[in-house]
């Protein structure tokens, strides 16, 4: 068994010296053998590899002075292929290395036959606290300038024990660590552990996004039935368009199926993107924290999450991505809607029927809930908690009202009703107040529909109402008086009309809410005067009174009917709210009929995949800053920034990508997290919960309930927390110059420049609401502010692969105590070299690594790192996917060094 996490001793082998000299294609690796056989990792392409790891021994072997340890080294020709040559071994025993001169030996390696094959090896003892816990001055060793780091690998469970951790064993699972010694400036040695986990949202974040989405669409199918009669061409429609959402709904449930199969997964390979049943899962999701243990400094912690790019690989780019296809859709959509003669609905209008939908949703339960509070209160004959309730209660009811007092709720119920079956229209009549022309138009037919569509953007003043079975092209038409240049439509003439429809219906009932509210204050403000005046000595004759006012069943008797009349009066509201609402959607899914779909599905796959990351980035924050009370501060007052780092091309299929992606990290503004106690310390009540619907989604984060204790009061209250996620991308690959020589970088610099605006915003935000002491102090003395204006000069700056955008963007993520995500197609390559270089950037900028080591440390990394671990995960080969001219187009510092890459199947 092979581990770091022993509690006896610890033997390192270093300094492997062979006769002959290896070239790149012929690493040397060593094999460890005690009784069962056991291996270190793989020195590629090195002629002086050193080893750190740790030997546990198990109890039927307990180790003893007489027990063995024989060595055994080999040249791995072609470790992808585990082809190798045997080079020698040797035989040392445990009370030899004990007796030793600082419990070191040198051994010369020996052939079969007995022969000296020409070659040491050193190996040591350390005890395992030397190396974790305390003074790292006492592992320092006299290594010449020349090596290479040392390189230690920790097999998984020799990490931290995530499994029985509350913290971490419900989301992170499969550590690889990997440890190394790196020389500062003043000739210390700081120790390095890299750790990388695979995290089970990658699959249960998606599966419950699509449960959330069946649940939606067979909703909104069921509203789609109660709307009630329609005219037959409306009915139609609604035919056609439950149809659609039916077949969405097979589909997601398909998918869904097809998840639940898989068990004991929790990543998905980049070779798997395509994939249609895994389209909902991010490719290739994992943390990665670089702790760092150095002689006069605290330890520091890193982390990173590195994800494929959130896209629909599935359904490919062919047309472009979620931006390009969206921007073509709103603009065909008015000529779809005139196809299928309905309204065309902006899509500020489409997003505020969803929001009065979602808001209803919400609220009337909650109002019911406090309404009976309110007589529960009233019941106990309890003054506190009667104006508790009641200051709740109104709150939510005001909400509620201001909510539906909207001219799109009107309008929308004012078309509804013209689409009823038997509806006759009003003439209309136009008059241009400029050109002198008089038209007058009648609309008629009983399953016809009106046309106002003058005065509105995109519309000529001259343009005529015709008598026709279009239908209505713009929604604003069937507002309240409407002014367009040189036309003016009265109120009466742009509305459908109906000798049974009260157009003022709507105004009366939900004004009737805020009234039987008002009533309700005022018997609660009636009742506690009553009380009060009655704890005052009465005169005999109001005895009666005193006695009756003090039966705590009077309290609610003359509440309840005045409760009951609000409730019914908030039903009534939402019922024909909810209808009005849903013949908006249905206006519009009907006029997105096939293509609206499509879009659709395809955004759902792309947040699906943006937000498991997100979400797997929030709670590795969370985890982190538990102990933190500034970070803590600064989530509930403001929120945290998540930085997106990108090293997508503007160019061929990569730009759609990158069009999916941006739209993707935009959609995650929709989200709020929420900190819950968990129901019990069990991981699986450990596991984050999604809930709410496409406009708005909320992610619960449950915590032990012990650690749930110690979080500020704000918090365990159940604010909602947000997240501020930014975008900043720059192309690095040969695609990128051929894009900025030849193409257009237009969409990397648009998405840039808003990015760089919103965390500017966020900034602004911050420092208003939060002491800057609240945020992590780094040795770089740079202030916040002059990092933001240096990142604005760049992102406006023509210069090519301007990595240093990315650059100072992750440094001002840090610093604000930001979420950090770095992604390319698939996470394995260009982001391992952005993880690296940012890794050894910070050991030299925090912690002082010296400039000889740099180079070095980032190609160690690079060979030997749990990079290249995720490259063999992903693909089964060490190699990144990378060939010669490709990295001639590289910047240099993105480069791997040689014998790590070549061309794979990626």
């Amino acid at each position: 068994m092979l581990t770091t996490c022993m509690t006896d001793w610890l033997t390192s082998l270093h300094r492997c010296r062979q006769a002959y000299h290896f070239s790149s294609s012929q690493p040397i690796s060593s094999a460890k053998k005690i009784r069962p056989q056991l291996r270190l990792p793989t020195m590629l392409a090195n002629k002086d590899p050193l080893f750190l790891t740790g030997v546990t021994f198990p109890s039927e072997y307990p180790a003893s002075p007489e027990t063995l340890v024989k060595l055994t080294v080999y040249d791995a020709k072609d470790k992808s292929q585990e082809s190798s040559s045997f080079l020698g071994s040797a035989t040392f025993s445990v009370g030899n290395l004990l007796r030793a001169k600082d419990e070191r030996l040198t051994l010369s390696l020996r052939t079969s036959d007995g022969v000296c094959a020409g070659g040491t090896v050193v190996v040591s003892r350390l005890k395992m606290g030397e190396m974790e816990e305390v003074d790292v001055d006492h592992i320092t060793t006299e290594i010449p300038s020349h090596k290479c780091p040392l390189v230690c690998e920790s097999a998984s469970h020799a990490c931290i024990d995530r499994q029985n951790n509350p913290l971490t064993g419900p989301v992170f699972k499969n550590p690889i660590c990997k440890v190394y010694r790196f020389q500062t400036v003043d000739s210390k040695w700081m120790l390095v552990r890299e750790q990388m986990e695979e995290c089970t949202l990658s699959f249960s974040i998606p599966k419950q996004l699509l449960s959330l989405y069946i649940h939606e669409d067979m909703s909104r199918v069921q509203d789609l039935r109660e709307l009630g009669e329609l005219s037959p061409h409306w009915d139609n429609l609604r035919k056609e368009v439950m149809t659609r959402y039916g077949g969405i709904v097979n589909s997601f449930q398909e998918t869904l199926a097809e998840l639940d199969k898989i068990t004991g997964r929790s990543f998905k390979p980049s070779c798997c993107k395509t994939q249609k049943s895994l389209e909902f899962i991010p490719i290739n999701l994992h943390t990665q924290r670089m702790r760092v243990t150095c002689p006069r400094k605290t330890d520091a912690f890193y982390d990173v999450v590195t994800v494929g790019a959130p896209a629909a690989h599935f359904q490919g780019f062919k047309c472009g991505g979620l931006q390009r296809l969206l921007s073509r859709y709103e603009a065909e959509k008015k000529s779809f809607s005139t196809a299928y003669q309905c309204i065309y609905y902006s899509p500020e209008h489409t997003a505020k029927a969803q929001e009065v939908l979602s808001t209803m949703s919400l609220l009337q339960p909650l109002i019911t809930s406090l309404a009976d509070r309110l007589l529960q209160a009233a019941q106990e004959h309890s003054s506190p908690g009667l104006r508790d309730a009641l200051k709740n209660l109104s709150d939510k009811t005001e909400q509620f009202v201001h909510t539906l007092k909207d001219e799109l709720v009107k309008s929308a119920l004012l078309a509804l009703h013209a689409a009823r079956p038997g509806y006759v229209s009003k003439n209309q009549q136009q008059t241009p107040v400029q050109g002198g022309q008089h038209q007058g138009h009648i609309l008629q037919g009983s399953d016809q529909n009106p046309s106002p569509v003058q005065g509105l953007p995109g519309h000529s003043p001259a343009t005529s109402i015709t008598d026709s079975t279009a239908g209505c092209n713009n929604v604003e038409g069937l507002q309240s008086t409407t002014r367009g240049e040189g036309v003016l439509l009265k109120h009466q003439d742009s509305i459908p009309h109906h000798k049974e429809y009260d157009e003022e219906e709507w105004d009366r009932v939900w004004a009737n809410v805020a009234k039987c509210l008002n009533c309700v204050i005022a018997m609660v403000d009636k009742l506690q005067e009553e009380d009060n005046s009655n704890q005052e000595p009465a005169p005999e004759q109001q005895l009666a009174d005193v006695i009756i006012s003090h039966n705590p069943g009077n309290w609610r008797e003359q509440l309840c009917p005045l409760v009951t009349r609000l409730k019914e009066c908030v039903m009534e509201v939402v019922e024909k709210a909810k209808r009005a609402m849903t013949f908006v959607l249905l206006q519009e899914a009907a006029c997105s009929i096939p293509q609206g779909f499509l879009l659709q599905q395809r955004r759902d796959v792309v947040f699906s995949q943006a937000l498991a990351a997100l979400a797997c980035g929030f709670v590795m924050r969370l985890y982190a800053g538990m102990q933190d009370q500034g970070f803590l501060r600064q989530l509930h007052l403001v929120g945290l920034v998540a930085q997106f780092e990108s090293l997508l091309s503007t160019y061929s299929e990569e730009i759609g990508m990158l069009e999916d992606m941006d739209v993707g990290i935009s959609d995650l503004k929709r989200v709020l997290f929420q900190i819950t106690e968990a129901k019990s310390d069990d991981l699986s009540d450990l596991q984050p919960l999604v809930c709410g619907r496409r406009d708005h989604f909320t992610v619960e984060v449950p915590l032990p309930r012990l650690v749930f204790q110690t979080l500020p009061e704000e918090i365990k209250e159940g604010k909602p927390l947000r997240v501020f996620p930014v975008l900043f991308n720059v192309g690095i690959n040969e695609q990128q110059t051929i894009a900025e020589r030849f193409g257009d970088i237009s969409l990397q610099e648009r998405i840039n420049q808003r990015n760089f605006e919103t965390l500017e915003a966020y900034y602004k935000s911050l420092r208003e609401k939060v002491p800057l002491e609240c945020l992590p102090c780094f040795q770089t003395q740079t202030d916040i502010k002059e990092l933001l204006e240096t990142l604005g000069q760049n992102v406006v700056t023509k210069k090519r692969k301007n990595v240093e955008i990315l650059w100072i963007a992750g440094t001002i993520c840090r610093r604000l105590n930001g979420i950090r995500f770095t992604s390319c197609k698939s996470a394995k390559d260009r982001t391992s070299m952005s993880v690296t270089l940012e890794q050894c950037a910070l050991l030299r900028d925090e912690h002082q690594l010296s400039k000889d080591f740099f180079i070095r440390a980032l190609d160690c990394m690079r060979r030997e790192g749990c990079r290249i671990e995720n490259v063999q995960k992903n693909i089964r080969c060490r190699k990144y996917a990378f060939n010669m001219l490709q990295l001639m187009a590289f910047p240099k510092c993105y480069r791997p060094p040689e014998g790590t890459y070549g061309k794979v199947d990626s």
